[in-house]
């Protein structure tokens, strides 16, 4: 039943009224010869005539009362705050009808749309036959599968620190200095070594080199272990694929694959802060994505051979030896095995390594292209020792060192990358200019122990 009041009673006028009050042309001559169907006034919208009472919105101005009743009368038969309400609540059930009335079109079109693109009878196709399980022995998977049994993982004082090192002939491993060493910040550490068939023994050193960043340890109770051979990095060129085999983050046994990109670069990794000496070496440079966790790592040519050891990786960080601020963005490097072999053989035979000096102190302040003798003596110590490779030479205080070798010098820091990474007794060419006069001559380099 309907809870608006019948004709004859009160209630709000709706706009069949005022349209009646408002036009003497659209007046009902006889309203009871037409009486309402429903027994009540209605609408324009239908029976809820309250809907556009327009005093409910406060506009009153153009409204008109029937005749004979008065507004009292008029509103006696609902509350006016009834009546809004009501108009609250009508408006909410609506607009909730009509967002069930959504929601349930939009599931019905989503599966019916999903049902229009499904296919009972659909197929990927026959699995391919299994690859050939043996690669080629030249492949990068050939290599890995006979290199990684070679290559183990280094911890450090438990869990302080982790890097990477390969075995080698007499079943000695090779690493990085920096590795035992946790960069310079402990001595005589506790090592662990990990093998690739599950096996671990603690490590023990056997010689450790702070300039050239080598190290060797030695295992006790595992015998017939895989070895690595060692290659030639004097014919290492730009362009030549390589292999980085290690254990970034601890990621054991860990192959990435890149090339040669560049050979005889200029690195001093490590602080040289005097916990450790600064390192001096012309790496291997190679994209193949090294890092932290790698040191120590073998990079293989195509061969399977070892061509340098990992070492060092430039980050957008602070320390390009640890990464401590980010990984690989393709700039590895790697210390050339040549180097590596001369003070592998030394630290196994003896303990201890040496390396090359040419009896001159440098000036480390020298903003010119080349590397500066100092002017004057330092502390004590001469510009140029006399006796020594540069005396010997005919060098003399001052003089600008710009070619050593076949190596262009451009800093204090690249005449030191080639002096190291040359053999002690080397004789070699060197180029310098005194007074802007070009001159050459031939030096022998000398040698300290480490």
């Amino acid at each position: 039943m309907s809870d608006q009041p019948a004709q004859g009673g009160v209630g709000p006028p709706g706009p069949a009224d005022r349209y009646r009050h408002d036009s003497a042309d659209h007046t009902d001559p006889d309203p009871a010869a037409h009486p309402d169907p429903m027994g009540q006034r209605t609408s324009d919208f239908g029976r809820f005539d309250w809907f556009v009472d327009s005093a409910h919105f406060g506009i009153r101005g153009d409204t008109e009362m029937s005749p004979g009743r008065s507004d009292s009368e008029t509103r006696a038969g609902l509350p006016h705050s009834l009546q809004g309400w009501r108009l609250v609540v009508g408006v909410c059930g609506l607009a909730l009808t009509c967002t069930l009335l959504g929601g349930m079109i939009g599931g019905l079109v989503a599966v019916t749309d999903v049902a229009s693109h499904t296919d009972p009878t659909y197929n990927v196709g026959a699995v391919p036959r299994p690859a050939p399980i043996d690669r080629p022995a030249d492949s990068i998977p050939g290599i890995a599968a006979r290199d990684t049994p070679a290559v183990v993982m280094i911890k450090v004082n438990g869990a302080a620190g982790t890097g990477s090192g390969f075995v080698i002939s007499g079943g000695y491993i090779v690493t990085d200095n920096h590795v035992v060493t946790l960069d310079g910040l402990v001595r005589n550490a506790s090592l662990r070594v990990y093998f690739s068939n599950g096996k671990s023994a603690p490590g023990e050193l056997v010689g450790r080199d702070p300039y050239s960043d080598i190290a060797v340890l030695k295992v006790a109770g595992l015998t017939g272990l895989p070895a690595l051979p060692l290659g030639n990095s004097a014919t290492v060129d730009v362009g030549d694929p390589v292999i980085a085999i290690g254990s970034p983050l601890g990621l054991a046994d860990t192959v990435t694959s890149g090339i040669v990109s560049a050979v005889n670069r200029p690195v001093q990794p490590g602080t040289g802060d005097g916990s450790s000496p600064q390192v001096f070496y012309d790496a291997i440079q190679t994209d193949a994505p090294i890092n932290p966790g790698n040191s120590g790592g073998p990079l293989v040519n195509a061969r399977g051979q070892v061509i340098g050891v990992d070492a060092a990786i430039e980050t957008l960080g602070d320390n390009p030896i640890t990464g401590t601020q980010g990984g690989s963005i393709g700039l590895g490097f790697a210390i050339p095995v040549d180097q590596a072999r001369r003070v592998i053989v030394q630290l196994i035979r003896t303990g201890h390594a040496s390396h090359s000096v040419i009896g001159a102190t440098l000036n480390q302040s020298f903003a010119g292209n080349g590397a500066q003798i100092e002017a004057a003596g330092q502390r004590g110590v001469p510009a140029v020792v006399p006796g020594g490779p540069a005396a010997r030479a005919g060098l003399h205080a001052g003089d600008v060192i710009t070619e050593l070798g076949s190596q262009p010098i451009m800093s204090p820091d690249s005449l030191l990358d080639a002096i190291r990474s040359l053999a002690p007794g080397s004789t070699v060419g060197v180029s310098y200019t005194r007074h802007g006069r070009m001159r050459h001559a031939r030096i022998t380099l000398g040698s300290a122990g480490s």
